[in-house]
C-alpha cells in the first residue's frame, strides 16, 4: 500500500514555547520524520495542501467541492451555480483589530441556523439562496450563472481564532458581495435567535465568512484517480474524492483498521485534522493530548509498518505556520538507524530557521 497522509497544523506554531513542547509525547512521529525525506514550500492553507494531493492548484472553487462532501448536500437550482461557503462567525474588536471565532466555538443549534438563514433568504432572494448543510457549515448559491473570477479570500482555516485585515477583496467583481455582507450583518444584529443567544450569555452570530467561491466542477474534472480511497471525516476531502469518483470512507480508529479495510497494493489518502482547532485557538493542552493519541494510533504504527514493508511508501503532508511540508519515506528509509529521532521542538526550530 502507498499512503498519503494529510495532517493540518502538525507542528505547534511557536518554536520557542518550551512549556508546550516539553509536554509532548510523540516518539513515533519523531522517528518517522527523522528517517524521511523533507520537501518544503511557502506556508499555505490546509485546503491548498489537500488540493496538492489531488493535483489542484491556482484558484480552486473550494465551496463547490465542499458541497459535494456534505452528507445532506444542498440542492442547487440552475445548470452551473456559483457557490460560496457562507459560514457563521462571531467578530469582536480587540486592540483595534477584528478577531474571528468560527462556528466550532459558538455551539450553534441547527434550529438557530435554519431560523437565521430563512430570514436571510427572505431578505436577499434576489442575490441567491442560503443553504444550511450543518449548524456550522452554511452556503450561498448565487442567483443565475455568476462567476466571481479570482476570489482572493483565505479559507476559514486560516482566519479562525486570528486577527483580520479585511473580509472581502477590493475587486469590482466582489463589490456587490461587500454590500451584501454589510446588509447581512445588519439583519443578523436584529435576529431573535441572536437576541436569545445574547440573553443566554452566548456569543452572537454577527457575520458570515464568505470564501471558496466558484462554479461547481464537472465530475472527474481533474486527474486524481490514482487514489483508490479517501478516508476521513473532513467534508472537503470527501467532496474532492466524490468529485473525482473516488470512494470515501469514515476515519478508521487506527492504522490496523485501515489496513484491514483497504486493498493491499492500493494508493490511499487519509486526512487527520484533529490538531487544527487546538492550534487555531492556542489550546496547548488539547494539542498535546491529540498529538499523543495520533502518535499511538497512527504515527508509531506507520513507522513500524514502513519498516516491515507492510506499507511501501508514505507521504506525510502538513500545513504549518512555518511551511507547507511533506515527508516521504519507504521501507529502506526507516532502516537508516543512524538517523536518530529528535524532539518535535528541534523540528519546529529547524523549520523556523528555514532548515529541514
Amino acid at each position: 500500500m502507498q499512503l498519503t497522509l494529510v495532517v493540518p497544523e502538525l507542528v505547534w506554531p511557536e518554536p520557542d514555547d518550551r512549556e508546550t513542547f516539553d509536554t509532548l509525547s510523540c516518539p513515533g512521529l519523531n522517528t518517522l520524520i527523522a528517517r524521511s525525506r523533507l520537501q518544503r514550500r511557502a506556508p499555505q492553507s490546509f485546503e491548498a495542501t489537500l488540493g496538492d494531493a489531488f493535483g489542484l492548484d491556482g484558484s480552486v472553487p473550494w465551496a463547490a467541492f465542499r458541497v459535494l462532501g456534505e452528507s445532506a448536500a444542498p440542492t442547487a437550482a440552475g445548470a452551473a451555480p456559483c457557490w460560496l461557503c457562507a459560514d457563521p462567525v462571531h467578530l469582536r474588536l480587540h486592540q483595534e483589530k477584528l478577531i474571528l471565532a468560527d462556528a466550532s466555538s459558538l455551539d450553534i443549534r441547527l434550529d438557530e441556523a435554519q431560523e437565521i438563514t430563512a430570514e436571510l433568504n427572505r431578505q436577499f432572494a434576489d442575490v441567491g439562496t442560503f443553504h444550511v448543510a450543518t449548524a456550522e457549515r452554511w452556503y450561498l448559491q448565487l442567483a443565475g450563472e455568476t462567476d466571481l473570477g479570482r476570489f482572493d479570500v483565505p479559507p476559514l482555516s486560516i482566519v479562525a481564532g486570528r486577527k483580520l485585515d479585511r473580509q472581502l477583496p477590493e475587486t469590482p467583481e466582489a463589490r456587490h458581495l461587500r454590500q451584501l455582507l454589510n446588509e447581512v450583518q445588519m439583519v443578523l444584529y436584529g435576529q431573535p435567535a441572536n437576541e436569545r443567544r445574547e440573553a443566554a450569555g452566548q456569543a452572537t452570530i454577527n457575520s458570515l465568512w464568505l470564501w471558496g467561491a466558484g462554479l461547481r466542477p464537472a465530475a472527474n474534472a481533474t486527474s486524481a484517480g490514482h487514489f483508490a480511497g479517501v478516508w476521513g471525516d473532513e467534508v472537503l476531502a470527501c467532496g474532492l474524492g466524490r468529485a473525482h469518483g473516488i470512494p470515501t470512507q469514515p476515519l478508521p480508529d487506527d492504522l490496523a483498521a485501515l489496513l484491514a479495510q483497504a486493498a493491499a497494493g492500493s494508493r490511499q489518502l487519509l486526512v487527520l485534522d484533529g490538531l487544527q482547532r487546538p492550534v487555531q485557538y492556542e489550546d496547548a493542552d488539547a494539542y498535546a493530548s491529540e498529538l499523543a493519541r495520533l502518535d499511538r494510533r497512527w504515527f508509531a504504527p506507520l513507522q513500524k509498518a514502513l519498516a516491515s514493508g507492510q506499507i511501501k511508501q508514505l507521504r506525510l503532508q502538513a500545513s504549518t505556520a512555518y511551511a507547507a511540508v511533506a515527508w516521504e519515506s519507504g521501507r529502506g528509509d526507516q532502516w537508516q538507524l543512524w538517523r536518530r529521532p529528535r524532539p518535535l521542538a528541534a523540528t519546529a526550530q529547524a523549520l523556523a530557521r528555514g532548515e529541514g
